[in-house]
């Protein structure tokens, strides 16, 4: 199946390494149970990137675009628990976009993840997401993969910033992302390598921005596990 949900807020940072072990239980023991337990979230993931240094990225898969202005959400994004407003500053070099799911293929979750950030240039867009379209929809198929998926950052009318994010100071925003999963890092690599780089893109439609990271599954969960 695909990403469970046509919405999505997909988020990287980094933590230095005096905080991260309990960043980890934080996240995995209250931040994790509380987002699932707003109406709407279907499954979160955390990754940890493959060098140690190279922080996180976590994606929350909702049922659809309007949880992302939902009262649910938008009261716990403005009631930060206070283990919660202690660990938001200690989120460096925060990006947090959120997305419609232009398109998904696959399903699962394999233990490799790479995350593919780029900016179309607006006269190659459309012929760069049916380029992307393409592509994805063939990856499953391949050994060692799982899933391949297109967001498309669209953030909602600005209400001014939540608490959360002025606890950090402000977020930096993605805009399309490719994420490609599977259960063999190296073929998920290389399948990234040789199918979603910039060099095999750039003819249909070009970009200005094109940065690639890769993760290993941390911990999931979804409403049925609290």
């Amino acid at each position: 199946m695909p990403l469970s949900g046509q919405a999505a807020v997909a988020m990287w940072w980094t933590i230095r390494p005096e905080h991260r072990a309990e960043f980890g239980d934080w996240h995995s023991h209250e931040h994790f149970p509380e987002r699932m337990s707003i109406p709407g979230f279907r499954r979160g993931s955390r990754w940890a990137h493959a060098r140690e240094d190279g922080g996180f990225f976590v994606l929350y898969e909702l049922d659809g675009y309007d949880v992302l202005t939902s009262d649910g959400y938008l009261a716990r994004l403005n009631a930060p628990t206070p283990w919660s407003q202690k660990m938001m500053p200690r989120h460096l070099g925060m990006v947090r976009s959120q997305c419609r799911v232009a398109a998904s293929f696959g399903g699962g979750i394999g233990a490799a993840l790479v995350t593919i950030r780029l900016s179309p240039r607006p006269a190659g867009a459309d012929g760069l997401k049916r380029r992307l379209a393409g592509v994805l929809a063939d990856l499953p198929a391949r050994a060692g993969i799982t899933g391949a998926h297109l967001l498309l950052t669209e953030t909602p009318p600005a209400g001014g910033p939540t608490v959360e994010q002025t606890i950090r100071g402000g977020d930096g925003v993605a805009d399309w992302i490719v994420l490609l999963s599977g259960y063999d890092p190296a073929a998920v690599l290389d399948a990234a390598s040789r199918n979603l780089s910039a060099a095999a893109l750039m003819p249909d439609g070009g970009f200005d921005d094109h940065r690639t990271d890769h993760y290993g599954l941390a911990l999931a969960m979804t409403p049925q596990d609290l």
